[in-house]
Formats: C-alpha cells, structure tokens, sequence
C-alpha cells in the first residue's frame, strides 16, 4: 500500500477526521538517518501527526514542529510544505528502548517528558505563528493531543504507531485524528469514547492491509471523505542552499577552510545527503561574500 492521506468529515457526530499510511515513508527515513528501532518509533509516529496537521492548513505554508523531551533521542524535528512532503531528524538516531512488560518499544522513555513540543507555521506574514505547550508522556500521540487541546482549544484523539521488524525495517507506520467540532454533543463524545476504548493499535491495522478510509470506517460507517493526499519523505537540500549557507559564516572561516583543510564536507541534518566543496568552490563563495560589501 503506498503512503496516503484522506481527511474527511462525519456529520453525524460533528466531527472532522484525518487518517494516513506512512510505512514507506518512515522506513526511508530510517534508511538515511541510520536509526535504532525505537527512534524509528518516535520519527514515525511524529511524521504521521505533522503529516496530518499539515493537512488542516489550508494554505500551503510551511510547518516546522520541534519536540525535545530531555531524553536520550535530543531533539527531534518535522517540516512539511502543505504539499504531502516531509523531511524529519532525530538528534541521537542510535537509541532503543523497550518496556519490560509489553515489550513494546519505549519511545516514551527515548524522548522524555521534561520539555516541550512547539508548531511553527509560517504563513507568508511578517511573524510566524508559534504555538508551544509542555509535552506529556513523550509517546507523541497523547502529546498532539494535548498541543490540540491546549493551543487550538479543539478536543481531540490522536493514534500514531509504528511496527519496527527485528531487522529494523518498519512494516507499518500510520495514525488517525479525530476532531470534535464546536456543535458536537455529549452524545457525540460518549460514541468516540466508546469507540476507544478496545480499538485496536493502528500500527496493526495497517499492517493487517487496512486503509486509511478503512480505519475510519471501523470508527464510523457514515464517515465522507474530502479528500485524499499522496505522501512522501523527500528533502529539499541542494548543493547551491549548502553554498548560501556557507556564505553566512564569514571569509575568515572560509579562508581557515581553504588554507586547513582545503575544502570542507557539508550533511543535512534532514537527510544526510553529503556536499563537497574544493578549494576552489569555497574561493568562489568568498570571492562573492567580497563583491557584495563593495
């Protein structure tokens, strides 16, 4: 099944609903950054939540969402553009953890919960909204479910998961977020949680072949889909953005790189993707680094 999105509306019990399929984005993710399988865990769960907070903006502005816990993972970090496209980090790839009694992966315990998750979305005006609430548990889910609640005043149920095999492939990755709107009822509220109570983890799901519209379905038979996004991990680095980047450091460190070491070797953090530079690129930098101040 390839990676999507639908969102949808379910007029009987005033709510708004997004689902999504990402295992084939979170294993490519997992493929650049070399991650452990409980940081595959974390990533994942976070892209499929900015995945479809992204698709309730209406304009195609750019997101960036920033979680740090304090625990061992550091930093973790997603961007979308509006357009079914993510790129993400995580700042210690290389963790893993399990619970002693499930079995589960830990990813709670990876990310930890003295800190905060923060939304930036930047819609083309002269500040960007930013948005930030304290996190949780860690687990992500219960995590976005609070940012709803706390910062949009929206009520809502988040379910992210990821099944990581022994050899670290993911085999499945998804989520889905139910939003009550201001009409909904008492009533309304005691279907969902009833609902929730015994539903199954949607990571299974997915991996038993489920759709996104067919998870929705188990939720609620009448649920209208609105639309459907296809989505991908793709980073948008190139040779020429390192180059400006470059250009921001200065000439003197640019001549101590030219003269040290002869060139230098740029990664985005976003993919790892690998940029060289010669001696001779990084004179052109300084050369127009120059140009400009005259």
């Amino acid at each position: 099944m390839k990676d999507y999105l639908v969102r949808g509306l379910v007029n009987s019990k005033n709510c708004r609903v997004f689902a999504c399929s990402t295992t084939h984005l979170v294993d490519e993710a997992r493929k650049h950054h070399g991650l452990w399988p409980t940081a595959s865990a974390a990533l994942g769960r976070m892209m499929s939540a900015s995945l479809m907070m992204d698709a309730m903006n209406k304009n195609n502005e750019k997101q960036t969402i920033t979680i740090n816990g304090g625990g061992p993972i550091g930093t973790m970090m997603t961007v979308c553009q509006g357009n079914g496209k993510i790129k993400g980090f995580v700042g210690n790839p290389e963790v893993h953890y399990t619970y002693n009694d499930t079995g589960h992966l830990a990813v709670g315990v990876a990310v930890g919960k003295e800190g905060t998750l923060q939304v930036i979305r930047d819609m083309g005006l002269k500040e960007p909204f930013c948005g930030t609430v304290p996190l949780q548990t860690g687990e992500i889910g219960d995590d976005f479910s609070y940012y709803f609640m706390a910062s949009e005043q929206t009520p809502s149920v988040v379910s992210v998961g990821v099944l990581v095999e022994e050899t670290n492939e993911v085999i499945a990755s998804g989520g889905f977020i139910i939003q009550l709107l201001p009409e909904a009822t008492e009533e309304d509220i005691s279907y969902i949680e009833d609902k929730m109570k015994d539903f199954p983890p949607i990571s299974s799901l997915i991996h038993e072949g489920k759709t996104p519209e067919e998870v929705l379905k188990m939720i609620f038979e009448d649920v209208e889909i609105t639309e459907t996004r296809d989505l991908f991990f793709e980073c948008d680095c190139s040779k020429e953005k390192m180059s400006n980047a470059l250009s921001t450091i200065g000439v003197k460190e640019l001549e101590d790189m030219i003269n040290e070491d002869h060139g230098c070797e740029i990664t985005c953090q976003f993919c790892n993707n690998k940029y060289q530079f010669s001696e001779e690129d990084l004179k052109n930098i300084v050369d127009k680094i120059k140009h400009g101040q005259d």
